[in-house]
């Protein structure tokens, strides 16, 4: 039976009264009482779905570890408040068939917790998990995607292998999926065919290039590209930031975003009213070793800048 599992003690690691962290602001929650909070997190702890270099299993745990000695202090916001911990999608006995079975089950996960009043965080896993995240909002009404990412990830699903982490956004074209726009984007990183499919469908391609240009500009043509949606989804492939700042993902490349302006472009695209579920994937503690942690700190400064933006900033 797929259900959501404790598998973190939250904890601030800081010894001094004044330093509140996530980790002393962070409750452990079941599903049924999400609608206490503001936001939550889900953990998605798979990489089955990976088409480079594995690792992204341990991502969620890992988020979490560097999220938790994170202060909650946005100089502008004031503290994040008001977040709970639901847990990790657990699969039970039963063996997992295929990735399609996977999403499936994860899906079953995300269905309940976009019906509650909390705003959904997901941590990943691998980008094969972006499928089961959006498509519950589906049938809820339009829906468009802002992905960060140094990939379009609109490959088509074979048969012989089936969905990927290179596939999520073709599948949610296929469900229906009405406006999808990638900022961060990588010359020399997709084939012409995929690029020439997201721009038949009136998608948004905006390269890492013009985010350091200018990262206002880039994040208001890719909101604009939202066009009337009702809701709006934020995922971040941490392969979106340079190999530099984020070494310990399934393919990192030169060029990429630097962590200053994903963080400022999440700020910007959390501020909008629609927005419905964030998720930060493609984060491989395995292949970050000896940088101190170096891919994973940088995700959990992206769900603190973006919860700081509107989810789960300070009330007055």
């Amino acid at each position: 039976m797929t259900r959501l599992g404790r598998t973190f003690d939250w904890m601030g690691p800081s010894n001094d009264a004044t330093d509140e962290q996530f980790g002393h602001v962070v409750e452990l929650s079941s599903i049924d009482d999400a609608d206490r909070f503001d936001a939550v997190l889900v953990g998605e702890p798979f990489d089955e779905a990976v088409i480079g270099r594995k690792g992204a299993a341990e991502g969620p745990s890992a988020l979490r570890q560097r999220l938790a000695g994170t202060k909650t202090h946005h100089f502008d916001a004031g503290p994040v408040r008001s977040v709970a911990d639901l847990g990790d999608v657990t699969l039970g006995d039963g063996d997992v068939d295929s990735v399609a079975d996977l999403q499936n089950r994860v899906r079953t996960i995300a269905e309940r917790v976009h019906a509650t009043d909390a705003f959904p965080v997901f941590l990943g896993g691998d980008n094969s998990m972006t499928y089961p995240n959006v498509a519950p909002l589906l049938d809820e009404g339009s829906v468009g995607v802002l992905n960060f990412d140094a990939h379009l990830d609109v490959r088509e699903v074979r048969e012989d292998v089936g969905p990927t982490s290179g596939t999520p956004y073709r599948q949610l074209y296929e469900d229906g999926l009405d406006a999808y726009a990638c900022v961060g984007a990588r010359h020399f990183e997709t084939s012409t065919a995929y690029a020439e499919f997201v721009r038949e469908r009136g998608g948004e391609v905006v390269t890492s290039e013009e985010v350091g240009d200018d990262a206002v500009a880039a994040v208001d043509r890719a909101l604009e590209a939202m066009g009337e949606v009702d809701r709006v989804y934020v995922s971040v492939d941490l392969d979106v930031l340079d190999a530099a700042a984020a070494p310990g993902v399934s393919a990192p490349t030169p060029g990429g975003l630097t962590t200053r302006e994903l963080f400022r472009a999440l700020r910007l695209a959390g501020s909008d009213d629609r927005l419905a579920g964030f998720e930060v994937v493609e984060c491989a503690p395995p292949l970050d070793s000896g940088t101190a942690n170096r891919t994973a700190t940088a995700g959990a400064r992206a769900i603190a800048h973006l919860l700081s933006s509107g989810p789960a900033k300070e009330r007055p």
